[in-house]
C-alpha cells in the first residue's frame, strides 16, 4: 500500500538534507558529557554512542571481507549484523566520532545494498534517536520527513515486519501525506516518521482513535537499528 504525499525529494535535495542532518547531529554530540554518551537512545539496545557510531560508519562501508566475517558471526541475521558492526565501531573515542561525522558530512558513499533514499530516513531517524532522549532538538524539514516516511513504509523484511502498519490510517497534519486504511492516527510528519520506523516516542505528538492500538503494536516490535 503506497503513501499519498507531496512529491518526493530528488537525489540532490536528499543529499543536502543528509549533510545538514549529519552536521546537526555532530553539533549535539559535541556538547555531550561522557555520561550522556552512555545513555540509552530510542533505538532498542543502542546507547547514544552506538547510534553516533552507526551514522558515522555510513560513509565508510566495511569491506566485503569484513561483511562476510560479520555475517558469519551474526549467523546471517541482518539486524544482528548491523548491531555487531555498530557496537564495534562505537568503541572509538567520542571526539573521533564527532570529527568523522563533520569531515564526511557531504560524503555520498553508500553501503552496497542500500540507496540514498534509505540513507535519508536512516540519518533523520537516528538523529532523533539521539536528540529526543537527551532533551535536545534536531529539526526535520517536513518534505524530507515525508519522503523518509514514504520510503520506510515500503520496507519490510529483514528490517521490519512488512504488515506492521496494517489497519491504521496515518495522516500528517503539517504536510500532504497519508498512508494506509483503518483506524485514524494523525499528527506532525516527524512524529509519524518515528512510529513508521518503530519508535513509540513519536506517539507523544499523535492523536486519533488508533493511537492506543498502534502503541500496543509498537511495543511488540522494538525499533531496530
Amino acid at each position: 500500500m503506497s503513501a499519498n504525499t507531496s512529491p518526493l525529494l530528488d537525489r540532490e535535495a536528499s543529499w543536502r538534507v543528509i549533510e545538514q542532518q549529519r552536521l546537526a547531529i555532530a553539533d549535539v554530540l559535541a556538547e555531550l558529557t561522557p555520561a550522556e554518551w552512555e545513555l540509552p537512545s530510542l533505538c532498542a539496545r543502542w546507547r547514544i554512542r552506538d547510534v553516533a557510531a552507526h551514522i558515522a560508519l555510513t560513509p565508510h562501508p566495511p569491506s566485503l571481507g569484513a561483511l562476510l566475517v560479520a555475517g558469519l558471526r551474526a549467523n546471517g541475521n541482518y539486524n544482528r549484523l548491523i548491531d555487531d558492526l555498530t557496537v564495534r565501531a562505537a568503541a572509538r573515542p567520542p571526539a573521533e566520532l564527532v570529527a568523522t561525522l563533520r569531515t564526511h558530512a557531504s560524503s555520498r558513499k553508500l553501503p552496497g545494498p542500500t540507496n540514498y533514499r534509505n540513507i535519508l530516513f536512516d540519518t533523520m531517524v537516528h538523529g532523533q534517536d539521539i536528540a529526543i532522549p537527551l532533551g535536545r532538538t534536531i529539526e526535520l524539514p517536513v518534505d524530507a520527513a515525508a519522503t523518509g516516511a514514504t520510503t520506510a513504509t515500503d520496507i519490510g523484511w529483514p528490517v521490519w515486519k512488512k504488515h506492521r502498519l496494517d489497519g491504521f490510517a496515518l495522516r500528517a497534519t503539517d504536510i500532504d501525506w497519508s498512508y494506509g486504511v483503518g483506524i485514524d492516527v494523525r499528527g506532525p510528519i516527524a512524529a509519524l516518521l518515528l512510529v513508521v520506523t518503530g519508535r513509540p516516542a513519536g506517539l507523544t505528538w499523535l492523536t486519533g482513535d488508533g493511537v492506543p492500538a498502534l502503541a500496543d503494536r509498537l511495543r511488540g516490535a522494538p525499533a531496530a537499528g
